[in-house]
């Protein structure tokens, strides 16, 4: 599923492409109360979504984004990240530009489980705040204060992807094109694309069990 959409965002898939990814949410990791703890899980399996990107090319963890560490990627996958300081958006917007593949995540109200209190630097981020970034490729996250908490299924285009107080997105000029939901928006942004997503929910289950088909949210990038 995942391994599709990679296909589908970067070409064939190539064990020479590098695949950075930022996420608050534990994909990466396994969310555990100390160091030892995690130490020990290593030898659970990994998040699904880990190993399929694994499945796809070299993986490469992005703790800033730069010029520097941008150089050499094939696709950046944002999922929940934490709060970018503006000249990681004006090296992530230079480097989509430049022909670039950006699968993003922008959950206005994340639902996700999490061991760690709320102002705890290692809890996943709880609002997307990319707003500038998004606002620059003339892109709106909006959402309902009145929404009811609980998954459900939402129709985006032609794909069914489970959601929980999800996000609606609005486009303003023709960069970017949002399905009829407001779900998923997808950009021509210079020479490169970007698929932007208002909901991690997918996201959630280390197991993949509920997991949508996500081939088919790159499949709305433009050609």
């Amino acid at each position: 599923m995942a391994a599709a959409l990679l296909g589908a965002c970067t070409g064939q898939a190539s064990t020479q492409r590098n695949v950075a990814v930022m996420t608050s949410l534990p994909i990466l990791w396994t969310e555990e109360p100390s160091i030892g703890a995690m130490l020990g899980a290593r030898d659970k399996p990994p998040h699904w979504a880990k190993a399929l990107l694994e499945g796809r090319g070299a993986l490469v963890p992005l703790d800033r984004i730069a010029n520097e560490t941008m150089r050499g990627v094939d696709l950046a996958v944002l999922a929940q990240p934490r709060p970018l300081a503006p000249e990681e958006m004006v090296a992530l917007d230079r480097w989509v530009r430049g022909g670039g593949r950006l699968l993003l995540f922008a959950d206005p109200m994340l639902t996700a489980h999490s061991i760690f209190p709320l102002g705890d630097p290692r809890r996943p981020q709880a609002i997307a705040m990319v707003d500038p970034l998004l606002a620059h490729w003339g892109l709106q996250l909006d959402y309902d204060d009145d929404a009811v908490e609980g998954e459900k299924v939402m129709r985006a285009g032609a794909i069914d992807l489970p959601v929980n107080l999800p996000g609606s997105l609005k486009g303003r000029g023709s960069r970017c094109s949002v399905d009829g939901s407001g779900l998923v928006a997808t950009c021509r942004i210079g020479q490169g694309r970007a698929v932007v997503v208002a909901d991690a929910n997918l996201l959630e289950s280390e197991s993949g069990a509920s997991a949508p088909d996500l081939a088919q949210v790159c499949a709305l990038c433009p050609a």
